[in-house]
């Protein structure tokens, strides 16, 4: 391993002590490493500005970093065990290739705003994929929707209540991926402010450009206190795992109608061979294995919220517990983002059985078409109710599926879906 950046003379590092305080913290930052670099693009800038580096200096250590990152991306550079972190890495790539400046590139920096950066610019790129994956879900269920409508049988408890259809059950959840893209904008928006110079959460004796910073890495805001940059530290990473998890909690329960709707008993639903897989003893099984992950993947970005939660139990300042929110935050939100990024293609793709959904609808789902009826018509609605619950099985007399739909007229019902307005409110987010 090369020499700890925090190296003090005469004092001997024990190995065991050492591999438990840099656990997989190595690892981990391969992930965050080329946006580690990139912020320290940005910090050499700012050094310059303030003059701690010269012209040939600023310009020799963005060459280095450039080069760090192209020999990073190809393979040639390798983050492993020989450093302690990401941060140690680049420091001592760019003392090896330029001596002194290489040795000046940490000034008015902590490995703590290293990371806060690192990891933020991380999350931004995160919340911009998760926006793209819930638009995209969105936009295939207000596609399904505007295709013509089969009945479906809608469920309350489990058992079957009213008459409902295909159309509906997308555009359900099309206003609930529509709703998730927003809560990711939206926590973008909390998110999006520079944590580069505030070192180890005090500041620094150094005018620090975080202006510069500021604008060059893309961020919206400043942060200005180096005591909330720390504590924002856990804070900001729940919260884009709950932006992620509340997609996931709409995945969940469409993977949970799948699951039904693709069993003998309901038949509704045939998936793509693609989304099924084989058992290993039975010879006759095709398996949902597909939407049981999809459905179970909540419970990884719940887990991984929960750690960070856990690992909050801290006063102020930098505490070194903070370590293991990287591999939480690294699990839970890339799980997340591999699920989410599946439900298009599967969306488009599975068929219904119109037979089956037809033969699901029985005649007291019309009990509920018949009260209100009767009360639109002058009966008191309890009294209504009970007359219809009464002659429930009579209910569906004279009456079919399409008819209940086209009456269905209350705003987002059957008969009018206000698919426009969903558009209209998928398309706002292009502003």
């Amino acid at each position: 391993m090369t020499q700890p950046l925090w190296q003090k003379s005469n004092i001997k590092i024990d190995a065991k002590i050492m591999q438990f305080l840099a656990g997989d913290d190595v690892l981990l930052d391969r992930e965050f490493f080329l946006h580690d670099i990139t912020a320290s693009k940005a910090h050499v800038e700012g050094l310059a500005n303030i003059g701690v580096v010269d012209a040939d200096e600023v310009a020799a250590l963005k060459r280095e970093l450039d080069a760090l990152a192209d020999d990073f991306a190809s393979g040639a550079f390798v983050l492993d065990e020989r450093h302690e972190d990401g941060h140690s890495a680049i420091e001592a790539r760019l003392t090896e290739r330029l001596g002194d400046a290489g040795r000046r590139v940490h000034t008015g920096r902590s490995r703590n705003d290293q990371i806060l950066v690192a990891t933020r610019l991380w999350l931004k790129d995160k919340l911009g994929a998760l926006e793209t994956h819930c638009r995209a879900i969105a936009q295939i269920c207000l596609d399904r929707a505007a295709q013509p409508a089969v009945p479906l049988p809608g469920y309350t408890h489990l058992q079957r209540a009213v008459v409902s259809s295909t159309a509906m059950w997308f555009a359900g959840f099309a206003e609930g991926f529509i709703d998730n893209a927003l809560r990711a904008r939206q926590t973008m928006a909390l998110i999006d402010a520079n944590p580069l110079g505030t070192a180890a959460g005090y500041g620094v004796n150094l005018k620090l450009d975080r202006e510069h910073t500021t604008q060059a890495l893309g961020f919206a805001r400043m942060q200005l206190s180096p005591i909330y940059a720390q504590l924002s530290r856990g804070k900001f990473e729940m919260a884009v795992l709950e932006a992620i998890g509340g997609a996931l909690l709409d995945l969940r329960r469409l993977a949970w109608d799948l699951s039904l709707f693709t069993t003998a008993e309901f038949n509704f639903v045939k998936l793509p061979a693609e989304y099924t897989t084989g058992s290993s003893i039975m010879p006759n099984k095709r398996n949902p294995d597909v939407i049981e992950l999809l459905r179970a993947s909540y419970a990884s970005v719940a887990a991984a919220r929960t750690e960070i939660e856990q690992l909050l139990s801290l006063p102020s300042g930098y505490q070194r517990d903070l370590q293991f929110s990287k591999g939480s935050i690294f699990h839970g939100v890339r799980h997340g983002l591999m699920a989410l990024e599946l439900v298009p293609d599967l969306l488009a793709r599975f068929g219904w059985n119109e037979d089956a959904m037809r033969a699901a609808i029985e005649p007291a789902m019309y009990a509920t078409d018949v009260a209100i009826e009767q009360a639109a018509a002058g009966v008191p609605f309890r009294d209504a109710y009970r007359a219809a619950a009464e002659a429930a099985a009579s209910a569906g007399q004279g009456r079919t599926p399409e008819r209940s739909l086209a009456a269905r007229v209350s705003p987002g019902a059957g008969n009018d879906l206000r698919l426009d307005e969903l558009h209209a409110r998928l398309r706002a987010l292009d502003d």
